[in-house]
């Protein structure tokens, strides 16, 4: 399936290219690869382990996970996982665009395709714990742009000093 970035009041434009978003199965060597990327470098870039909550392959298979990944023809581009919630709320994780992809709008494609697998899932809401180093900073912005506020900690996670969490609301309930 291929989802379309839904409309953003941020003024960021998506990627000029047209990107192919899709639900992964998590067998491709590069999409793997990816991922522990992905974790070596939170790792990295986290000042306490304890403090990064990045999923690696096996939990981004488990169930109430999708990993969607982001495609310009045959090279990967990025990826992020939609979580479902108690309540059916959802939360955003590993969140990652390629070196090559940085810059381009990749990561905010994906986000606002998580928007939309969201509502289809009847979601209200999208959370998510980010980390509060330097380095998580561009993701902060990110988010912030898409209309994300910051809020305290949900589900098993806690207010703390190595966290900070965002919330967007992404559709009404009746």
């Amino acid at each position: 399936m291929t989802l379309d970035p839904a409309p953003s009041h941020a003024s960021s434009p998506a990627p000029a290219a047209p990107l192919r978003i899709q639900r992964d199965p998590l067998t491709d060597p590069r999409v793997l690869a990816l991922i522990r990327e992905h974790l070596a470098d939170m790792h990295a870039v986290t000042d306490d382990p304890a403090n990064v909550h990045a999923f690696d392959a096996a939990a981004l298979a488990s169930d109430g996970v999708a990993l969607y990944t982001a495609w310009d023809g045959e090279d990967l581009l990025g990826m992020v996982a939609l979580k479902g919630l108690p309540g059916g709320d959802c939360e955003v994780k590993s969140l990652r665009t390629t070196l090559a992809a940085r810059g381009r709008g990749v990561g905010r494609a994906l986000v606002r395709s998580l928007e939309v697998a969201a509502r289809e899932r009847g979601a209200r809401a999208l959370w998510l714990e980010t980390g509060v180093e330097d380095a998580f900073t561009p993701a902060r912005r990110l988010y912030a742009s898409e209309g994300y506020e910051f809020c305290p900690a949900f589900g098993s996670y806690k207010d703390g000093v190595g966290s900070v969490f965002m919330k967007r609301v992404v559709a009404t309930k009746p």
